[in-house]
């Protein structure tokens, strides 16, 4: 079946997607939804309604909405453009990692499924995107991350690889763009401090640097 979504209905489709990806729940309640697109609960239920009839989400009363398996598509083909377009933007375009992702909100909404995959072609189908974020393919199936863990995880002496940011907050990027801390970036956790949950890591260059408990939970890293 065909849909002529409006970039509204796409977006919340996409925002039901990734709650349910973060939360790890079936089931999105409608303040949480609100919160996530900055609007009111009222204007949530209202889509909540029109997505229900076009059978893209159903909705269970006092216990939130899931997508079916029509809107679970549709929500991964926009992430699949939108993770391409950023890496498009990054690659060839040479924008900085932090600011290309409110200019890929606005191309995920393009039709094309041909433009889309001759995108991925031209950039010779990437498996993951600038921030190290997933991309899925054509049939809609992502590529699987093995043994990445939060660098909150990362014991006393442990050697690490950053693999992914879980954010895609400017601020965080520009931060962690000033350090030299990127995807692939190598560090080595030297201390952990238990008073408010930071830790000291030495980078390659043998700098170090202590991070906040609030940049540790964006950072994903895999043990080298």
């Amino acid at each position: 079946m065909k849909y002529n979504l409006s970039q509204s209905e796409e977006n919340y489709l996409k925002s039901i997607y990734n709650l349910i990806d973060k939360t790890k729940s079936s089931l999105i309640n409608t303040n949480l939804i609100a919160d996530d697109l900055k609007t009111k609960a009222s204007s949530v239920s209202e889509m909540i309604k029109k997505l229900s009839e076009k059978e893209l989400i159903e909705y269970k009363k006092y216990k939130g909405s899931q997508l079916t398996e029509n809107g679970n598509a549709i929500a991964v083909q926009v992430i699949r453009k939108h993770r391409l377009w950023e890496t498009f933007l990054v690659e060839k375009l040479n924008f900085e990692w932090d600011e290309v992702h409110e200019i890929a909100e606005q191309l995920e909404h393009i039709k094309s499924i041909k433009l889309t995959n001759k995108l991925s072609e031209f950039l010779g189908h990437p498996k993951f995107d600038p921030h190290g974020d997933p991309i899925p393919n054509e049939k809609g199936i992502f590529p699987k991350q093995h043994f990445v863990i939060n660098l909150k995880q990362v014991k006393q002496g442990q050697f690490a690889e950053v693999v992914n940011i879980g954010s895609d907050n400017k601020n965080l990027l520009i931060f962690l763009t000033k350090n030299n801390i990127g995807i692939g970036t190598k560090i080595k956790c030297v201390d952990i401090y238990d008073f408010d949950d930071s830790i000291k890591i030495e980078l390659m260059d043998k700098r170090t640097l202590i991070l906040s408990k609030k940049v540790i939970k964006n950072i994903n890293v895999k043990l080298n």
